[in-house]
């Protein structure tokens, strides 16, 4: 588990970056909008390039998606604190 534990990190750091641009732009789109779920979506790929990349399996998918949402979500409060 030592390992593969700064692979984990890193990639989970890379999707939460990769999502913050995403998430500022999902914020200023109507919820559940076609341009709403590519927002959330075009990630992903990349996401997996990324893990596939690193050689992690399938167990670690968890973690990385609480990256991915995290970065879905700091990207969409980051306007909201400017104001």
């Amino acid at each position: 588990m030592e390992k593969i534990l700064p692979s984990v990190l890193l990639v989970t750091f890379f999707a939460l970056i990769i999502n913050l641009p995403f998430g500022y732009l999902r914020s200023k789109e109507k919820r559940l909008s076609i341009m709403w779920f590519v927002y959330i979506h075009v990630p992903i790929p990349f996401v997996f390039v990324l893990r596939k990349y690193a050689g992690l399996d399938y167990r670690v998918i968890p973690v990385i998606v609480i990256g991915a949402i995290a970065g879905q979500f700091l990207g969409g409060r980051f306007d909201k604190t400017r104001q």
